[in-house]
Parts: C-alpha cells; structure tokens; sequence
C-alpha cells in the first residue's frame, strides 16, 4: 500500500499539471487524469492515517466586520497594490485587493493560535490569470500557504512541505477558478495534518508529523502570521473567521 502511494505521489509529480509554473494551464485530459490520481491519493492517505476523533471546534470569530479594516494591514509588497473596502460588493461587504507588480495582500496583526484552529472565508477572483488567494497561516513554530489558482491560474497545494511547493507535492491539484465567482476555503492546522476544504469538497488533507513545513522563498513571509495574497490579479475577500478547535 505504502508502494502504491509513492508511485502515484510520483506520478503526479511528475504530470504536466504539476510543473506547469507560469504557463498556460495544462489540457482537458491531463486535468482528469491529475484529479483522478490526486483523489486515489487523498483516499490512500485516509486509509493510511491514525483513525483519530474530529476534532469539534469552537465558536467562530469574525475577524472583518465589514466596516472597517480592524486589524488587517496592507502588506508592504514590493509594488503591491492597494487595498480597500467595498461596501457593497455582490451583496456583502468585502476587502478588495488590486493587482501589483508581483504580490499584492493583506495580513492580520492580532493573535492567531499556531495550532488546533481553522481559519475559513470567501474569496473571489475579479480579474486576473494567476491566485486569487494565497492563505498564509501558523503551523507550529512555523508558517505555510495555501496556493489556489496558482502557476498559470489553476495550481492549488500547500507551499511547504519538506522544500517542495504547491505545484509539486502530494498536495497538488488543478481546479478552475472563473472571475466573478465566490469561492468558500476552510483550512483546519493540527499536530499532526492539515486539511482544507474548497466549498464542500476537501482539497487537502496531508499528515504533517516529521515533515518540514516552511513558507516559499521570497516576499510570501510578509503576510505572516496570517494573511491574503494575489499574485497579479484583483481579488476580494469576505466572511474571514476563525476558531480554535
């Protein structure tokens, strides 16, 4: 079984659909077959893993009261676009994030648990080819980001772990993210894994116990110790919240 999950943990490193960084996204059947090895892989993983108790969560927090900025700050990116609030957008009020240069986000400057929590929201993409959402939040003693859309605009994974971005370990999926559309992410941080969920269908959920987990060369360490990031492309941000399990 464990020989099973290394050659397809392979196989998708090696598909098309998991080095394509800044190119176009791959075709229609390399698409299925990355989803297709990617679920064999969740499901082994599953099989695989402790059978431990769900963890029950607490009470959600709002951490954007739709009125004002609160604690979130625009995250001084070098050429990073500006930030503001919307009163009004698609029936909410969101934070609005324009294009910069390269990254463009903001980050939260209260307290977050490092562990045993899930932080959830709504994003949506306005305009752009590339991640609309790059979610940074703490792992332990050290940070990791959640990519979706990322690398031609359809990379989703964790960046990382044990040196490998989201384009290129097991975590590594495909999913189309159209303009105009609200997406809900939930990500929940453990000991021992980390799991999120993409409206009702679940992405991610890799044991962490013994791996490095890390955050990606570069600018990305600015939105820690939580924060939202585009990568040239206007995004919106709404429902942010979080609780402690």
């Amino acid at each position: 079984m464990l020989g099973c999950l290394g050659l397809l943990s392979g196989l998708v490193a090696m598909s098309p659909g998991a080095a394509i960084a800044q190119t176009d996204s791959p075709p229609a059947s390399v698409q299925r077959a990355i989803g297709i090895l990617d679920e064999m892989i969740r499901v082994l993983d599953r099989m695989l893993a402790p059978r431990l108790p769900t963890p029950s969560g607490g009470e959600w927090v709002a951490l954007f009261d739709g009125r004002s900025m609160g604690q979130w700050k625009r995250t001084e990116y070098s050429g990073g676009g500006d930030v503001r609030i919307d009163a009004n957008l698609g029936g909410a009020p969101a934070i609005v994030v324009e294009p910069g240069a390269t990254l463009s986000g903001i980050h939260y400057a209260g307290p977050v648990p490092t562990s045993d929590y899930e932080v959830a929201l709504e994003f949506m993409k306005i305009e752009g080819h590339d991640f609309a959402c790059g979610l940074t939040f703490p792992v332990g003693d050290s940070h990791a980001t959640l990519v979706l859309g990322g690398w031609g605009g359809g990379t989703v994974g964790i960046s990382s772990i044990d040196g490998m971005d989201a384009s290129e370990n097991e975590t590594t999926t495909w999913i189309a993210f159209p303009e105009g559309k609200w997406f809900g992410v939930r990500m929940r941080v453990t000991a021992r894994r980390l799991q999120a969920w993409l409206d009702d269908r679940q992405i991610v959920d890799v044991g962490i116990e013994g791996r490095r987990i890390s955050l990606r060369h570069g600018e990305i360490s600015r939105s820690t110790p939580l924060g939202l990031a585009t990568y040239q492309t206007r995004a919106a941000y709404r429902n942010i919240r979080l609780r402690k399990l």
